[in-house]
């Protein structure tokens, strides 16, 4: 039976496949290195499913802005002054029907490259998901791979005017680019750019600074931002067109998904436009969006027809805070109550590449103070679950590398390798004898929980119960750091525990009649229960409204299963 919750990895690829262990702070292509499509191979794919994995984010493979020359292959140079790190940003996209030249071992065929990445994918049994970036592209951008009857974006713009609803950008009509910044940046010239085109960030003159995007232009997808925003649908707006034909592009490449960046940046009204055109002619394909307010969760669904959207404005932020001291446990409840209708949409998450590592300084500096989080994550709903590259070995991601800065964040601009993967692949041996026994100790959790996910039907289709409200006695239940609930399918049941606590703690566990009504429990029974974390074996009396007392280590989880 093909799984049903979906398990994202999601690996930035120019580092996943770097063996470099001796690396120069912002170091060029040639003293860093860079990793490959071609590091994917069907070990190293095998090595990720046996992880628990279903799908892959292959993160930053479309062709973007980088410092690095590959001029002799026809690919334009860019200025360094609008490039951030050596490598640049994966999301200052210089060419949409292309993929990255660092990625491939010979970049004449490199999107023959990336095809045979997609079917070793397939050919283990994952899926692969891409990064569509449609809100902004880099200041420089120019396809050189785009098909012969499509038109450069900005091509046929009026670059007299602010806006129009067919000009694929926004300008300041008779000003240069006057970025506040260094425009030479080593280079013989400084960058020039008449008129000045919008920033992504919407930033709506010619004076970005360091803190915007300032090495990406905005996208005009027809809103007039100097009228209240004023959407024009009279006719369908140029960029429109443009960019379904770069989905429908991609989506021929067999790919299985796309990652849609700042997908809220972009009217809803396009998402609903082209999500039901592309997937009546590829069905299965997801689209996950990248969306931060809570207010539009509800539109990007059953309007702009996304399957997901990240859930972190509502369970990552809170499961953060919770494990930083400045809230209770109690407030998962919250989380999901204000998502009831849309649970099964939002993808949960503990790491990304824009969030800080939870091993990092900046955050808990300790990978297991996250495994009481990372079990509500992953089984609290049948919702996807994402993890990222390192993540299971407690990646730190504690290195000056350059551009990015020491932030606890694995860098996204800069040439660079991830120890921790480093040395699992240990030369593509994938033997782990290069890991420590703690970072060994956390992959094989992450491993059977994920694997869990899929294997356990009352996780993986199963009902939710929270148990929170009727477990309110302090004496008896922390729910300032203990979180209850259960998953129940048919006669499967499981009692779900974490403790997010730096110290072991005994509680008892209340399920009211409600769960018991609920879920179609038989009353006064005792049962067996095995924790499928641990393979403890206990045996409860199950009541309503009676207790269930259990230990529970520092930063822990039970599983309890119970056959009915």
């Amino acid at each position: 039976m093909s799984p049903n919750k979906i398990i994202i990895y999601q690996v930035f690829t120019r580092l996943f496949g770097n063996k470099k262990a001796a690396l120069t702070h912002s170091g060029s292509y040639e003293q860093n290195g860079c990793g490959k499509m071609a590091d994917f191979t069907q070990k190293a794919l095998q090595e990720i499913k046996s992880l628990g994995v279903t799908h892959i984010w292959y993160t930053g493979v479309i062709e973007h802005a980088t410092q690095n020359d590959y001029t002799k292959y026809g690919i334009r140079k860019d200025h360094k002054a609008i490039v951030k790190g050596k490598a640049g940003s994966p999301y200052a996209i210089k060419d949409y029907y292309d993929i990255d030249p660092d990625l491939a071992k010979d970049v004449p065929n490199r999107m023959k490259e990336f095809e045979n990445l997609v079917k070793r994918t397939h050919k283990c049994g994952l899926k692969a998901i891409i990064d569509f970036v449609p809100n902004h592209v880099a200041r420089q951008y120019h396809s050189d791979a785009q098909p012969a009857n499509v038109k450069q974006l900005g091509e046929d713009d009026n670059q007299n005017v602010f806006f129009d609803v067919n000009n694929n950008f926004y300008y300041v009509p008779g000003s240069y680019f006057h970025g506040q910044f260094d425009l030479c940046c080593g280079e013989s010239t400084a960058y020039q750019e008449f008129p000045a085109k919008a920033t992504g960030n919407d930033r709506f003159d010619a004076y970005p600074t360091s803190n915007d995007w300032y090495e990406t232009i905005k996208l005009n997808y027809g809103v007039d931002y100097l009228n209240n925003g004023h959407l024009h649908l009279d006719c369908i707006p140029n960029t429109w067109h443009k960019m379904l034909d770069i989905l429908f592009f991609w989506c021929s490449k067999e790919i299985d998904g796309f990652r849609c960046d700042m997908a809220e940046m972009v009217p809803v009204e396009f998402w609903e436009w082209a999500i039901p055109q592309l997937k009546s002619q590829y069905p299965e394909i997801i689209f996950i969006a990248e969306v931060y307010n809570p207010y539009r969760y509800r539109d990007f669904i059953f309007k702009g027809k996304f399957d997901f959207l990240y859930n972190k404005v509502g369970l990552y932020d809170t499961l953060r805070a919770i494990m930083s001291g400045y809230c209770g446990a109690e407030n998962i409840t919250n989380v999901w109550q204000s998502q009831n209708d849309i649970q099964q949409h939002m993808l949960h998450f503990l790491e990304n590449h824009d969030e800080q590592r939870v091993a990092s300084l900046f955050f808990a500096n300790n990978p297991k103070k996250a495994l009481p989080a990372l079990v509500v994550s992953a089984t609290m709903n049948t919702c996807p679950m994402m993890i990222y590259f390192g993540q299971e070995f407690g990646e730190k991601g504690m290195d000056d590398e350059g551009f990015s800065g020491l932030d606890g964040r694995t860098t996204i601009f800069d040439y660079w390798s991830v120890d921790t993967i480093r040395r699992w692949r240990n030369n593509d041996k994938f033997d782990g004898k290069l890991l420590t026994e703690d970072e060994k100790s956390l992959y094989r959790y992450y491993q059977r929980l994920l694997t869990l996910c899929n294997r356990e039907t009352a996780l993986r289709d199963g009902l939710f119960f929270d148990l929170m409200y009727a477990n309110q006695d302090k004496e008896r239940f922390n729910s300032n750091k203990l979180y209850a609930y259960l998953r129940k399918y048919e006669n499967e049941l499981i009692i779900a525990v974490v403790n997010f606590d730096a110290v072991d703690t005994k509680c008892e566990v209340i399920i009211p009649r409600h769960a018991f009504e609920f879920l179609q429990i038989k009353e006064n029974q005792q049962v067996e229960a095995i924790d499928l974390l641990t393979d403890e074996e206990e045996t409860f009396h199950l009541q309503a409204e009676g207790c269930i007392s259990m230990k529970m280590p520092a930063y822990s989880a039970k599983l309890f299963k119970v056959t009915l």
